[in-house]
């Protein structure tokens, strides 16, 4: 049986799309171990597989005191990452991304077990940028990265669950009416722009369209109840059901929610994150689609063209869902693993 080691964490976005290979991981016989931080909340998602703990620093890009300190925890998680290998002897390694997976590429280095990095953003995140030269293979999302990596690189897209593949709108039971549906969401934690920008325009809104508003834990506006609006914090299992409700989303730009609505082949309204609120890769991520098609963007600063924005998007619902059907993105997780598989094989035999 082949042993690998999944690490990322940090974030959900770095931790899902790894629980999203398990099933395809175990069927091509892998034996899978995750490596963690201590407190981060990939301990909280990853179940049912062992799960290993180090010391991690957090990669700063701005000033602090703590940037003295933690290279001193990364050397520790280093060494406890090359404990825990020499114990499993893992075949390969595969790295989402996240600051808990620095230590675990370093020690798979020394080792000389192959890494496998999966990039979802179309600019790789501080760590991913640390690990590249490490690695043997990188899985990109979008085509731009790959022509950046050149060699290295494979486009593959991002997996994402199974689940998300078995929505049924019958199941829900919501009062709408004869109108599309428009599913807005800023992601767990909600997004203010987007919920005020709702909220704002809720009664031109609900003129033309029926909305499922997901406006993140702790925001839901008491205030307004009306006909055709359902509001809710954040949906979890109902979520392939919403998505199958929806006949148009409005976002953000985050890559796991992109590929989402991708393999639904769902017309969208992309509201990138702006640089005074992230490193940029929310609006680059937003570009490369509306390049190819599969998005409609409106920059946060003319929020206040929402309504026609999303009007025009409706109208040309048809051209987006055509240019996304042409996505080469069948199955990324398939992708993915036969990757991981290969690596796995060569060292394999370069160890017999």
């Amino acid at each position: 049986m082949s042993r690998i080691i999944l690490t990322g964490g940090g974030t959900g976005g770095h931790v899902i799309p790894i629980l999203s290979l398990l099933e395809s991981l175990k069927k091509e016989g892998f034996s899978c171990h995750y490596i963690g931080s201590r407190d981060g909340i990939e301990k909280e998602l990853v179940k049912d597989i062992p799960y290993f703990r180090i010391s991690t620093g957090k990669l700063r890009r701005y000033l602090s005191v703590k940037n003295l300190t933690d290279p001193f925890k990364v050397v520790k998680g280093v060494g406890d990452a090359i404990k825990i290998m020499k114990r499993i002897n893992p075949d390969v390694v595969f790295s989402k991304g996240g600051f808990v997976t620095v230590p675990v590429v370093l020690a798979a280095k020394i080792l000389k077990i192959p890494v496998v990095i999966h990039e979802s953003d179309i600019t790789p995140g501080l760590a991913n940028k640390i690990a590249i030269p490490f690695a043997k293979k990188v899985c990109v999302s979008f085509p731009e990265t790959a022509l950046k990596l050149g060699e290295k690189a494979t486009l593959t897209g991002t997996p994402i669950r199974e689940e998300i593949f078995k929505g049924d709108k019958t199941r829900l039971n919501y009062s709408l009416r004869s109108l599309p549906t428009v599913l807005f969401t800023g992601g767990s934690t909600g997004s203010a722009t987007i919920n005020n920008a709702v909220w704002g325009n809720i009664e031109s809104l609900l003129n033309n369209y029926n909305i499922i508003h997901l406006t993140g834990k702790g925001k839901v506006n008491k205030n307004i109840k009306k006909e055709g609006y359902i509001q809710l914090s954040y949906a979890n299992a109902e979520m392939p059901h919403i998505y199958n409700l929806a006949d148009i989303v409005v976002c953000r730009a985050g890559a796991n929610t992109l590929a989402e609505i991708l393999a639904l082949k769902k017309p969208n309204l992309l509201i990138p994150l702006p640089l005074s609120q992230s490193r940029g890769d929310q609006i680059e991520n937003a570009k490369s689609f509306e390049a190819q098609g599969f998005s409609k963007v409106l920059q946060e600063e003319n929020i206040k063209d929402l309504k026609e924005a999303l009007d025009t998007l409706y109208k040309d619902r048809v051209k987006y869902k055509l240019a996304m059907a042409e996505t080469p993105f069948k199955d990324s997780v398939s992708a993915i693993v036969s990757v991981l598989v290969f690596f796995s094989e060569k060292n394999i035999e370069k160890n017999l």
